[in-house]
């Protein structure tokens, strides 16, 4: 309602300056002011024009509101201030419109492309993975709630280093052979079969997948490449380049025992993500990059366009290069900051790699991935990439705006993607490509001690513990849920003594991954998180389990009351009227409650339009504060007046509606009890 009243307000003040000034404005800035007593919208369009009509802004003021009259939905305009024009609604209209659920959608951006979580196939998924995936899956919801198309890509990088160092671990540490290797993985596969799927099984059994046991192997083979003489780390070394090598270029030994490992891991990283309700459409691997010659058609492409050029002169001399954003280099002049995308040995950089990438998902590349299915979720096929698929397949790729979830610290290597667009003539597509950056996830000192971890005393006085897949240190994703599920059963069994352990478990599922998934979303993106178990769960302040809480306590209103929240809505279309429950200093904090209600569209627009989840969050927190604030200052099934007792049921109805709208926005689901 709130955003449908904004651009009407908008469109009024619009016309009322052509026609009173003869002025053209596209956007009139409309706001939302501070505090009620200067009305729900606001704004300060005659201060910007006094220049321009070189008139005092409240004399504008006073003329457009003149000009304006009369605009549905709205008591009136005033002038406040310097020169402000305050907007106050007509309430009792607005609440018919809410209660209706009468709201204007965000414009769409068409076929949208979100790749997110894209995590090595190389060991098993920990906390920090868990904040691209939360941060990607929300957004994606949010896109689709706009009216968006959405593919959902999950990149997997199974020719890199960190699976080649997993490799040595089993070939060269543990010296088992192609046969074992595979044996191994369908061992791991059984044993870890009670943990697949969105119901987490048997709490602990995750521990025997293959994720688990690369995430040891893989530490070791770190470890390894420096544990012994200089002459031994060197060969050590070497193997390890070697082993990639052999990996990137395929058909060998080595190579399958790749494949097998990173597809056995990614299935795994699949199961866990699916805990938490997040799933994906297609699986790109960097390993038909490679193979289809992605890059080699991308290379011409670059050549011919004159975005690289061939360096023979300094440290990049024998490189193919290009130019930086924003680098400004004399003509003549050597750059010497150039980006190498073409190694003077011949190979091709990440950034190549990526750069082709990207023409694809644009469908500017002229060439596609073959494709086949890999894991179905209860509505829809997953497919992968690979060198000959089947058909038919869906089509991916060729999308109008693109948004990669990725880790903040890969800013430079984005922006070199979308300069290589731009120097390529493709300014749309650069203007639509978003590099959906974000911090990295640490552990409070508090519970890195709690989990077991050996904390110095300058460690417990930071305000954060790092944590390191490499060295071990951290939380696996699947370990961490299971905690949270454990915290989260002892309490309901506190409360509900009666329920079956089935009951107990399915709430406590829910509070978990609710809980997660908030704490992930309540920052801000570019804000590190130090994530604590204890403060995640807790049922008081900005948490998950406080927004669930919430809806519980109203469904538990509509039970003891003998109603429903749809039975209620529909009475109030009855009340001719409304005015009375909404006017005066008692009923404020009401008609509050019904604006942070009639906010959810606007709030939806404002988090795609900055890429920020994390102003939904809020908007839900808000929400479930305003209601409390209701709920202890209101005596709703007490209430003695019918109209204004089916009044206050309603306002419970539309709190409730709205809250779990934007919960399952978040992918949030809210227990009908707790």
């Amino acid at each position: 309602m709130y955003l449908e009243l904004q651009k009407r307000l908008a469109g009024h003040l619009r016309d009322a300056l052509q026609r009173k000034y003869d002025l053209t404005i596209e956007n009139i800035p409309v706001e939302i002011p501070p505090d009620l007593k200067f009305g729900e919208l606001a704004t300060p369009i005659a201060l910007q024009l006094a220049r321009t009509l070189r008139k005092a802004p409240k004399m504008i003021a006073q003329e457009i509101v003149a000009e304006l009259g009369s605009v549905e939905a709205f008591a009136g305009f005033e002038v406040a201030g310097a020169g402000y024009i305050n907007a106050r609604m007509d309430r009792g209209q607005c609440v018919r419109a809410i209660a209706a659920g009468q709201e204007t959608q965000p414009s769409a951006q068409g076929h949208v492309l979100v790749e997110h979580t894209s995590i090595n196939p190389n060991k098993a998924a920990h906390i920090g993975h868990l904040r691209n995936a939360i941060l990607g899956d929300s957004f994606v919801r949010l896109l689709r709630a706009a009216g968006n198309k959405v593919d959902v890509q999950n990149y997997i990088d199974n020719t890199g280093v960190q699976v080649a160092d997993v490799a040595v671990g089993f070939l060269h540490i543990e010296k088992k052979s192609l046969s074992e290797i595979r044996n191994l993985i369908a061992d791991c596969e059984r044993r870890a079969e009670g943990a697949v799927g969105h119901t987490a099984g048997v709490a602990g059994a995750h521990t025997a997948g293959i994720d688990y046991y690369c995430w040891d192997l893989y530490t070791r083979a770190g470890q390894w490449y420096t544990s012994g003489t200089d002459e031994e780390n060197t060969q050590r070394k070497k193997l390890r380049y070697d082993t990639l090598h052999l990996i990137e270029h395929g058909g060998n030994e080595t190579a399958e025992v790749a494949e097998l490992i990173s597809t056995a891991v990614l299935r795994r990283h699949l199961q866990t993500m699916l805990r938490l309700g997040i799933e994906y459409d297609f699986l790109p691997r960097e390993s038909e990059i490679l193979h289809l010659k992605f890059w080699e058609k991308a290379f011409e492409l670059l050549k011919q366009t004159g975005v690289l050029y061939f360096e023979d002169k300094g440290k990049n001399s024998g490189c193919w290069v290009m130019r930086r954003p924003g680098a400004e280099i004399a003509e003549g002049e050597l750059d010497e900051d150039a980006k190498v995308i073409v190694r003077s040995n011949g190979t091709v950089t990440y950034v190549g790699k990526d750069i082709a990438y990207h023409l694809w998902k644009f469908g500017l590349l002229g060439r596609d991935f073959g494709y086949k299915p890999f894991f179905t979720y209860p509505n829809h096929e997953c497919w992968i990439s690979t060198e000959h698929g089947i058909e038919p397949h869906p089509h991916f790729g060729g999308a109008t705006a693109i948004y990669n979830v990725i880790d903040s610290r890969q800013a430079d290597p984005q922006a070199n993607v979308i300069q290589a667009l731009r120097g390529m003539g493709h300014t749309d597509q650069a203007d639509h490509y978003t590099h959906f950056g974000y911090e990295m996830v640490a552990l409070t000192p508090s519970y890195a001690a709690q989990l077991g971890y050996s904390l110095t005393d300058e460690d417990r006085a930071r305000p954060y513990i790092e944590i390191s897949g490499r060295k071990g240190f951290g939380v696996k994703a699947d370990d961490l849920m299971d905690l949270m599920i454990e915290a989260a059963k002892s309490e309901v069994v506190k409360r509900h003594a009666d329920w079956t352990a089935e009951q107990v478990t399915s709430v406590a599922e829910k509070i978990a991954y609710g809980a997660l998934r908030y704490y992930m979303l309540r920052f801000s993106r570019n804000s590190v998180i130090a994530f604590d178990q204890d403060m995640a769960l807790s049922p008081e302040g900005e948490t998950g389990p406080y927004l669930m809480y919430a809806a519980a306590r109203i469904r538990s209103i509509f039970r003891k009351g003998g109603t429903t929240p749809e039975t209620v809505l529909a009475e109030l279309a009855g009340i001719s009227e409304l005015a009375a429950h909404l006017s005066g200093e008692d009923n404020e904090d009401i008609w509050a409650l019904w604006l942070r209600a009639g906010q959810r569209t606007l709030v939806l627009q404002q988090a795609i339009a900055s890429s920020e989840p994390m102003h939904l969050a809020k908007h839900a927190f808000q929400l479930a504060q305003d209601f409390s604030n209701f709920y202890h200052h209101h005596h709703i099934l007490t209430e003695e007046d019918p109209a204004k007792k089916t009044f206050l049921l309603a306002t419970a109805a539309v709190t409730l509606r709205e809250l779990v709208t934007v919960l399952g926005w978040l992918g949030i689901e809210s227990p009908e009890a707790m």
